[in-house]
């Protein structure tokens, strides 16, 4: 049964199991460590203090983030060693700066010329001397540079001239998200790992000592085999995984830690329509899954213990308003969902669909007590 609160509570709310959002956490954790490696997990997807604290145990354990509103909250719940994993903009250089003279250990992220000159001007004129990583791109799908690029070592100069740190280089295997196979996972993370000790090694070679090489996207955290000279693992995702996790082939159904409790408020029965108060505002408009094997719409429907209707989808989505539809020969009617009664959508990008809400309510481990996570908005 599930617990009372789950049935009175106003609706939509976004609900998450901490059990298995635990368990989530200790299966990559020590599968890292196992390996060799630390986790700088990524906070981005429930930006989050309370849920953090389940995966940063000291202060000074390392973290990444993907706005500065988010290295600032956690500067200020106590957090200091805070990877900014985007690429830097030169008029955020005084945010940082900021954060640098209350004691944080902020690193910053950068691929251009332009980016590091600006590092260097502010630097010089502040005297500041930042930490600042490299991106390497490992599998042409976003920024940074090829491995072998000759700018690698001539950012590393601008960098080190102006007297701030090459702490290190970060590469993100974006492209694993588009694997079918646990074999292409494998061959991701395997390059991932290469390109960046590549870039590592000609970097080194030009008297730079770069100690950090920091890799990372959830798929390639689960099934990288080799971390050798690997110094940490970057994850977002992972805890509470989501459809699009599931279709990559990196956990199951029941592994999905967040859902969208919601109600059902009518009903269309030529169409065999069941109306929910849950639309792209409680659920986003991410339709990750649509080019997948599985394309689940927009969201799988589940009932109120977390246990899925077979294909039974949200279909569309309004803004407020979201449609499931009954497929031909279905085993339920529109009845078997009155007006008022109540399901759970597990959604296709949990980053996307966390972001709809302002807090998160969490399920206990007892599976009947109620906790309440804030999250940290804006950018």
């Amino acid at each position: 049964m599930p617990a009372d609160w789950i049935t009175t509570l106003d609706t939509p709310f976004l609900l998450i199991e901490k059990s298995k959002y635990l368990l989530n956490i200790e299966r990559l954790y020590s599968r890292v460590d196992a390996l060799g490696s630390v986790v700088r997990p990524h906070l981005k997807t429930l930006r989050s203090i309370e849920a953090a604290r389940y995966l940063l145990k000291q202060s000074d354990s390392p973290a990444t983030v993907s706005t500065l509103a988010e290295a600032e909250s956690f500067a200020a719940a106590g957090y200091t060693n805070l990877l900014y994993a985007v690429g830097i903009a030169p008029h955020k250089l005084p945010r940082v700066a900021a954060l640098m003279s209350k004691g944080v250990n902020i690193h910053i992220l950068l691929d251009s010329e332009r980016q590091a000159d600006a590092v260097a001007a502010f630097g010089k004129e502040h005297r500041l001397k930042f930490s600042v990583f490299i991106e390497v791109d490992c599998d042409g799908h976003r920024g940074g540079l090829p491995p072998d690029s000759d700018a690698l070592p001539d950012l590393a100069r601008i960098i080190e001239k102006s007297g701030s740190t090459l702490t290190g280089l970060l590469a993100h295997a974006g492209e694993s998200y588009n694997c079918r196979t646990e074999d292409a996972i494998l061959a991701a993370a395997r390059a991932e790992c290469a390109a960046i000790k590549t870039a590592g090694e000609r970097l080194r070679t030009h008297g730079y000592a770069c100690p950090v090489l920091s890799v990372g996207a959830t798929p390639t955290a689960h099934f990288a085999d080799d971390l050798t000279g690997i110094s940490e693992v970057r994850a977002g995702v992972f805890t509470t995984f989501d459809l699009v996790m599931k279709n990559v082939g990196v956990c199951r159904l029941e592994d999905i830690a967040i859902s969208v409790v919601a109600t059902v408020i009518g009903h269309n029965r030529e169409k065999g329509w069941v109306f929910i108060d849950a639309g792209w505002m409680a659920l986003s408009r991410d339709r990750g899954t649509a080019p997948q094997s599985e394309d689940y719409g927009y969201g799988l429907v589940c009932n109120l213990n977390g246990e899925p209707y077979e294909n039974l989808l949200v279909t569309t989505t309004n803004q407020e308003h979201g449609i499931i539809t009954l497929p031909p020969q279905s085993a339920f009617e529109v009845d078997n969902f009155p007006v008022g009664s109540r399901v759970r959508i597990l959604p296709n990008h949990a980053c996307a669909t966390a972001a709809m809400h302002p807090q998160y309510h969490v399920l206990s481990e007892d599976g009947q007590g109620h906790e309440l996570w804030q999250r940290i908005v804006g950018w």
